[in-house]
């Protein structure tokens, strides 16, 4: 069990931790609200990625092929729900001073994992190698799998939030944090636009 978890959490280290939809969307929030406020996001995120990843472990994935133009309607949701957070990014330093901009929620968290083809992918691609033995095994191999997988994102999702939080602590004053969003817009829109055509 334990070289499973560590070829596992290797096999994920450069997926987990490159950029990503999740990773720029927290490096973002914890840019622009802050580490604690955007932990409510990090925990909708992954409580979804469980609860996704062991049901396509269980099966999810009989399901889509029985719809094949699931994922494709995910896909283009998926990048336009990316270019919407980009959006309010891009635009954050245009408001006007009454409107309060709002941390990202557990829903929007939740909501980003259920749209992100690319988690899809590497959950699948994760089950083919590691998802082995007879069907007796499979359901403690499932949830040991569903779990290393949310804790490796959550650790790496913790370490861009911090990433970002570090970063605006840097740039506190109001034109270099407008130079922030923009940054992060910049990524988060090239992030969606790679999401769309891949």
């Amino acid at each position: 069990m334990i070289q499973t978890v560590m070829e596992l959490v290797v096999f994920l280290f450069p997926l987990a931790y490159s950029p990503g939809p999740g990773n720029m969307f927290f490096a973002a929030n914890g840019a622009r609200f802050g580490f604690r406020a955007t932990m409510p996001a990090n925990l909708g995120y992954h409580i979804a990625t469980w609860l996704v990843t062991a049901a396509i472990g269980f099966g999810f994935l009989a399901v889509m092929e029985q719809i094949p133009h699931l994922l494709g309607y995910l896909k283009v949701a998926g990048s336009l729900y990316v270019f919407w957070i980009a959006w309010t990014l891009l635009t954050a330093g245009v408001w006007k001073e009454s409107a309060t901009p709002k941390a990202a929620g557990f829903g929007d968290g939740a909501l980003l994992l259920v749209l992100n083809l690319k988690a899809y992918v590497i959950i699948a691609l994760m089950f083919t190698q590691f998802l082995e033995g007879d069907s007796g095994e499979q359901t403690g191999q499932i949830t040991l799998i569903t779990t290393v997988f949310t804790v490796n994102n959550m650790v790496a999702f913790v370490l861009w939030t911090l990433t970002g939080d570090a970063l605006a602590s840097v740039f506190r004053s109001p034109h270099s944090s407008r130079h922030l969003n923009l940054l992060f817009g910049g990524l988060l829109a090239g992030v969606a636009l790679w999401m769309l055509v891949s």
